[in-house]
């Protein structure tokens, strides 16, 4: 059994990209909209928050657990490989070594919540690949329009917020939110290239796995959802990414 982590359903980005690989496992996504946003809160209350989730997790027969929240990753992989050292910890992070491989000289705009972008994790990542043409923008609010999915909001907000940056080639989606409204941020910005780690999650899980000789009996996948709000609307909106191209 694997467990993906987010604070609430957009780590579906991250899970979609999981589920090509052909893991043959059980799944239970944890969407943990009662704690949602991370990216506003301490350091240690965000550790305190994914401990309680990782136990309940590990207590379901999990075997690994895929971080599927930047802010999550940015502040706990480290601190919860030490405190779990025999359980499999994948963690995203913003794809900001993708623009150093594939388009180093591009104006960058890499978008993130605020816990993300001042992490030591991800200052250490933008330090050493930094394109001396970047801008890093704490989006504060955006995750919680997405996840209540009102487009009317979430294009207002970038009109407000994103509306000065029309001269950018990449963008780093630096939340697993994010990839869910593309076509939003490219009616402000147009035909950007975007960057998000989720891909590279996947992979490294299946490399991870098979490095540890993990496998499963499951003839197929399936997936089971829990909030920790329990809103009904959150599953169903859940289901309907989860086989989408959105």
């Amino acid at each position: 059994m694997i467990g993906i982590l987010d604070s609430g359903i957009g780590g579906v980005t991250v899970l979609r990209e999981i589920l090509k690989q052909n893991i043959h496992a059980k799944f239970i996504y944890y969407s943990d909209s009662k704690n949602n946003p991370y990216g506003d809160k301490s350091e240690d209350e965000v550790y305190s928050i994914v401990k309680t989730i990782v136990d309940y997790l590990l207590d379901m027969g999990c075997v690994a657990i895929v971080l599927a929240c930047n802010t999550a990753s940015a502040i706990c992989v480290k601190r919860l490989r030490e405190e779990y050292p025999d359980t499999l910890f994948i963690a995203i992070e913003p794809a900001y070594k993708m623009v150093h491989d594939y388009n180093p000289k591009g104006k960058t705009l890499v978008i993130a919540t605020e816990g993300t972008i001042n992490s030591e994790k991800f200052l250490t990542l933008f330090n050493k690949y930094d394109n001396k043409n970047t801008i890093l923008l704490p989006c504060k609010g955006l995750a919680e329009l997405i996840e209540e999915g009102n487009d009317v909001k979430i294009n207002q907000y970038l009109d407000d917020n994103l509306s000065k940056y029309r001269d950018i080639y990449n963008v780093v989606l630096g939340c697993t939110h994010y990839p869910l409204i593309k076509k939003n941020i490219r009616r402000v910005l147009g035909d950007v290239k975007f960057f998000d780690g989720s891909s590279g999650v996947s992979k490294e899980l299946v490399r991870q796995l098979e490095l540890r000789g993990i496998t499963f009996d499951n003839k197929s996948f399936s997936v089971d959802f829990i909030d920790s709000s329990g809103n009904v609307s959150k599953e169903n909106r859940f289901m309907e990414l989860i086989s989408s191209d959105e």
